[in-house]
């Protein structure tokens, strides 16, 4: 970042390369809209203006309800140079959801694409139709917060996670620092923008003076279509995503994907052969691993400062100013200027997620010779099978060593003599075939009989999350049924 901006909706000094395009919006059918950084910025002011007229007080919520798009950014954009707080709202949660969201960040006012009950809406429309205004953008103070992200509710209902402008600036100048010439990228955006993974990346392509390649959401052939047709050489995702798009064979051939020279996956576990298989689906391109959480944000690790080549699937080496450390039972703990501000109304689960200052991340990891980090597992989503440990992302990552195995999901049931076992989701590779007794035998032939899954069932397709993750409480509710033998 050559610029330096204070408040984190004035990402870029639209004097320095006014006429690049800053932004491709495109609808994922062929069509697609450019917007250069001196109109980018010149609508986000007038947008800012509006909303600043509305007569709102500072730091007042504003919520974003709606579908990725050039409207969603630049509305984003204003509501933290008006001095508002921008709240992202996943869309794709129940409709009850949604109202606690609103209600717990007491938004008072929300842009979204249909009219929000009790709440004065207005159409992202308005990001393109406010009249022509400058605007002096606010000058945030000291830990003022700029978003509310909320998190996705794996146990539980949503939390409000408060960053401050300082926190995610300093978030995007360290992750982007180790970079060389980001500004000569094409950053394809699929992710939707309610989610840290897909906002963060967007935010570091306009920072770096970029090309932002955004898609309104994430479907494995218009992803493809957009490398093609935009030369794109950067992808972003979450594991799902990649995992859906090699799978798409004839569309990738068709395709010239030789542009992709940077391939990153963040915000869930992955495995040898899906790395594998995006080397192969883009052969010219370097496979990376994000890691971050809502709570303290994607700049934590990164390339090891000796040169020493990152291991596949290694998260990377801690990056300078943040700290890290593994407690006893391996979870990893962060400390960096990017930590929340906490959790909205709780105060006691805020306290509990610090300790003496270093936030509690719940993710078990190692640490290599070399001083690299891996992710083992999920705090949450560890298991006791028989009084041993089970992660599963380690037995995922070995069944997907099988041939045939395209991609694996590995959740408990409960069972009266071991506590929980371990069973299995599995897609096949395309025109592959296998039967749950060769699955079986292959786990218990390549890790430790107690990981072994006791049931496998073959799926065309696994169930996602609204953030591409896939979805493991639908997984065990509907593995409980089967066991059961009350799925229907």
């Amino acid at each position: 970042m050559s610029f330096d901006p204070v408040n984190l909706g004035d990402l870029f000094d639209p004097a320095q390369n006014p006429g690049k395009i800053a932004l491709i919006a495109a609808d994922g059918t062929g069509g697609h809209r450019e917007f250069t950084y001196a109109e980018l910025y010149r609508r986000g002011s007038s947008l800012a203006a509006q909303i600043a007229s509305r007569g709102l007080k500072r730091g007042a919520r504003v919520a974003l309800l709606g579908a990725n798009s050039a409207e969603y950014l630049i509305a984003y954009f204003a509501i933290m140079r008006a001095g508002l707080v921008a709240v992202p709202v996943n869309t794709r949660q129940p409709e009850a959801t949604i109202r606690f969201i609103l209600e717990d960040a007491a938004a008072e006012f929300a842009f979204a694409e249909r009219p929000v009950p009790s709440l004065p809406t207005e159409g992202f429309a308005a990001a393109l139709t406010a009249p022509e205004a400058e605007f002096a953008t606010v000058a945030p103070k000291p830990h003022e917060v700029a978003m509310v992200l909320y998190t996705s509710g794996s146990t539980g209902r949503p939390k409000g996670v408060a960053l401050s402008h300082e926190g995610q600036l300093w978030a995007l100048r360290t992750r982007h620092a180790p970079m060389i010439e980001p500004e000569q990228e094409r950053v394809l955006v699929a992710a939707p923008l309610y989610h840290m993974n897909a906002l963060f990346a967007s935010k570091g392509a306009l920072a770096a003076q970029a090309t932002l390649v955004l898609l309104p959401r994430f479907t494995p052939e218009s992803f493809i279509d957009a490398i093609g047709a935009f030369g794109v050489n950067a992808l972003t995702s979450v594991p799902t995503m990649i995992a859906r798009v090699i799978k798409e064979e004839a569309r990738l051939a068709a395709t010239d994907v030789s542009s992709v020279r940077r391939v990153q996956m963040g915000s869930a576990p992955q495995t040898q052969a899906l790395w594998d298989g995006a080397r192969r689906a883009f052969p010219g391109a370097r496979v990376t691993s994000g890691y971050g959480t809502t709570e303290h944000g994607p700049a934590t690790f990164g390339p090891h400062p000796d040169r020493i080549p990152t291991p596949d699937l290694s998260l990377g080496y801690p990056l300078p100013g943040t700290e890290v450390r593994l407690t006893g039972d391996g979870v990893l703990e962060v400390r960096c200027p990017a930590l929340m501000e906490g959790y909205l109304n709780l105060p006691d689960v805020t306290a509990r997620a610090f300790r003496d200052g270093w936030y509690h991340t719940g993710d078990v990891m190692r640490r290599d010779e070399n001083g690299f980090y891996f992710f083992v597992g999920r705090g949450d989503d560890m298991f006791v099978c028989s009084g041993e440990n089970i992660y599963p992302g380690q037995v995922e990552g070995m069944l997907e060593r099988h041939p045939a195995i395209h991609q694996a999901s590995v959740v408990p049931v409960a069972d009266d003599e071991r506590g929980q076992v371990p069973v299995a989701f599995i897609v096949l590779q395309p025109g592959a075939a296998a039967t749950e007794n060769e699955i079986k035998s292959f786990a218990l032939a390549n890790a430790a009989p107690v990981q072994h899954p006791r049931r496998v069932w073959f799926e065309a397709e696994l169930p996602l999350t609204g953030t591409n993750k896939i979805d493991r409480r639908a997984l065990a509710a509907e593995a409980a049924l089967r066991i059961s033998g009350r799925a229907g």
